[in-house]
């Protein structure tokens, strides 16, 4: 072999032999796909909620105007774009499953996201190179975060509906502007949904381990409802985002002729002094209703109230009107205070009071009002 030969053989073996030793990653940010790609059947065993703790499901897009407005539930946001600067959003296992995905089959980020996981020294990484268009394409649905939900309240875009317990939960706090439908009583509460099929719904519970808003957005689904999205971070992500936090029912003021109801410390009940006041000012600025029997109400009532005994009032609740607000009274704020419950568990957007007061009937319209 003549020596010119002999020396661009040996240029070329070691050309090759560099090319061969280079990991695939060193070369593949510029337009190569990672090898280790899954279809939406792989990913609808990890995409569950409550979230698996075995797996992270990481969306590569921009932040605001993608996974904001939209994403896989579950999944954590790390733009590849700032992909160097979330390294710590990473599971500290180098060997747990890693799925990344982006805008479809046309969007590298989730490769080039997969491919700086591997040089980080992950061992378990996958791509869904089909991304969100497919993963809403299989009728599945799609989540937002809490500025998106900031916006819709703003706007008033959408129905913002909490699934949590009533009582237990969205009473003592609650994203504001979102009505109460806890999921346990979804059937008897559908009725608060709007009525066009068409209306954006947004359903959201305790976080990403939580499976009420998952399951009343089913059955939102189930009823027809065609525009229906999670906000599965939930009310801790609101929280957490530093955003502004309601309790109680809704915040109502009812105005008459100068009077203002003033709820107790928990917003069920109406104070004995607001009670005093507004029966004596504007008595026609709220609806009074008497729920004891029949017998104890003819023998002495508050003027003006109509009687719906607490056991007939769930049956009778369609019949409640709407348009000022409604406080019940009884003589003890017992059987009143069960009326309240009742109301706020069929229709928890209502607003009712009651009167927890001792109430001492003396006939000819004549009572004795006495705090609990």
């Amino acid at each position: 072999m003549r020596p010119t030969t002999r020396f661009f053989a040996i240029v070329t073996a070691l050309v090759v032999a560099v090319f061969v030793s280079l990991p695939v990653s060193s070369f593949a940010e510029d337009g190569e796909r990672y090898s280790k790609i899954v279809d939406y059947k792989f990913i609808a065993e990890y995409a569950v909620i409550p979230v698996r703790d075995d797996v992270a499901i990481i969306d590569s897009r921009p932040y605001k105007r993608r996974y904001n407005k939209g994403h896989i539930p579950g999944a954590i946001s790390i733009p590849d774009s700032g992909f160097d600067k979330m390294t710590g959003m990473l599971p500290e296992d180098k060997g747990k499953l890693l799925i990344f995905y982006c805008g479809g089959q046309k969007c590298m980020l989730s490769h080039k996201s997969a491919f700086k996981a591997e040089k980080l020294g992950y061992t378990n990484i996958r791509v869904y190179a089909d991304g969100y268009p497919d993963w809403i394409k299989q009728s599945n649905f799609g989540s937002v975060d809490a500025p998106y939900i900031k916006d819709v309240i703003a706007k008033n875009t959408a129905t913002v509906v909490d699934a949590r317990p009533f009582k237990r939960k969205y009473a003592k706090g609650h994203v504001p502007g979102a009505i109460s439908i806890p999921d346990s009583s979804f059937d008897k509460q559908a009725n608060m949904l709007p009525s066009d099929k068409k209306s954006p719904l947004i359903f959201y519970c305790g976080g990403e381990k939580c499976p009420l808003s998952m399951k009343s957005a089913i059955k939102a689904k189930e009823m027809g409802y065609t525009n229906v999205m999670l906000f599965q971070p939930g009310f801790p992500a609101w929280k957490k985002a530093g955003f502004p936090v309601a309790k109680g029912a809704e915040p109502f003021e009812a105005n008459a002729g100068g009077a203002e109801i003033k709820a107790g410390p928990d917003g069920d009940t109406i104070t004995v002094a607001s009670f005093t006041k507004i029966m004596k000012d504007a008595p026609d600025s709220i609806y009074l209703y008497d729920v004891r029997d029949p017998g104890e109400y003819d023998k002495g009532t508050i003027p003006g109230a109509k009687n719906m005994p607490v056991e007939d009032l769930e049956d009778e609740i369609e019949s409640l009107p709407t348009d000022k607000p409604i406080v019940f009274v009884c003589a003890t704020g017992a059987r009143s205070g069960e009326a309240y419950d009742i109301v706020k568990l069929l229709k928890a957007d209502m607003k009712v009071f009651f009167l927890d007061a001792e109430i001492t009937y003396h006939g000819d319209d004549k009572y004795d009002l006495k705090q609990n």
